[in-house]
């Protein structure tokens, strides 16, 4: 949207629109605060990263915001909670060649969770991994007591090691992503901006209600992410109208748009922030990170 001649206040804060950009959530793009350095480490803030619909950029998105978290001194670690392992392949891990994994962690209690742990190539992020073992807890952990906390007391081993904890989850809203939920403190909607997406989010938001009802009363909705934004097209931009009429605030101001840029750091195993350091794609989840730094989502 181009800027218009005059002001507008939002929040209180009034924009010089002749120099404001306006972002796609019809909001203009506020210069977010560089984080302040932390004092300290721990305890970790836990996020699940969630949608029950496939190829919404959940995995690109846990692995570029993990990175530009640490770029800001904060230590980070990622929670593979798919069989299929996307997370680890997309940091360099192979998961079919992995001892120890997540699975291990869930179903072994002899088993220490800072065993499973990898160190990545990324400074202050660390990887707890997942492989194929994963589909089968899903049926193991239905005959065990209080099957929904199996992963919240394996990651309060580890919370005062970090500052933040990504979960990574599966495209379902079965009994893995209910653990998930279970352990976080918050959730963040990754949703591509295609209308079909949308019509996914009402039964997630169900879930997110009934698991902060019943298992979770700190569960709250840091966010909704849109990805996969083409500005160009009447499609992403009407999405986006949607989006913030449903959620209002919820909605993050900073939007990913569509790039090949992230494929390809996808195959080189490694975040956009490394891989392209000052490409847009880049630029974008560093504003993310101190955005969800600012509005209380991360320390």
């Amino acid at each position: 949207m181009s800027s218009e001649q005059g002001a507008a206040t939002l929040e209180g804060t009034e924009f010089d629109l002749d120099n404001a950009v306006m972002g796609p959530t019809g909001r203009p793009l506020r210069e977010f605060p560089e984080p302040a350095p932390l004092a300290s480490h721990g305890p970790a803030r836990v996020i699940a990263m969630v949608n029950q619909k496939g190829g919404v950029g959940k995995t690109t998105s846990t692995i570029n915001l993990a990175a530009a978290l640490a770029e800001y001194g904060r230590r980070v670690l990622l929670v593979d909670f798919d069989p299929q392992g996307a997370l680890s392949a997309g940091l360099g891990v192979n998961p079919h060649e992995l001892d120890l994994t997540v699975y291990n962690v869930l179903m072994d209690r002899k088993v220490d969770i800072r065993e499973a742990i990898h160190h990545t190539g990324v400074e202050n992020v660390d990887l707890l991994p997942a492989n194929i073992d994963l589909s089968a807890a899903e049926v193991q952990l239905v005959n065990e007591v209080a099957r929904e906390q199996v992963l919240d007391r394996a990651l309060k081993k580890v919370e005062d090691d970090y500052d933040v904890v990504l979960i990574d989850c599966q495209p379902s809203l079965g009994l893995l992503t209910v653990n998930a939920l279970t352990a976080a403190h918050g959730v963040i909607i990754p949703l591509i901006c295609e209308f079909f997406a949308l019509r996914a989010v009402a039964l997630l938001v169900e879930t997110i209600d009934k698991v902060q009802d019943r298992l979770n009363p700190r569960l709250q909705v840091d966010g909704v992410l849109a990805t996969m934004y083409d500005a160009r097209t009447l499609h992403s931009r009407e999405v986006i109208t949607r989006l913030v009429e449903a959620f209002g605030d919820k909605v993050f101001e900073t939007v990913i748009k569509r790039s090949i840029k992230f494929a390809d750091a996808t195959v080189a195993a490694e975040p956009i922030t490394s891989y392209a350091g000052t490409h847009v794609g880049a630029d974008a989840y560093r504003r993310l990170a101190k955005e969800l730094i600012s509005r209380g989502g991360a320390p």
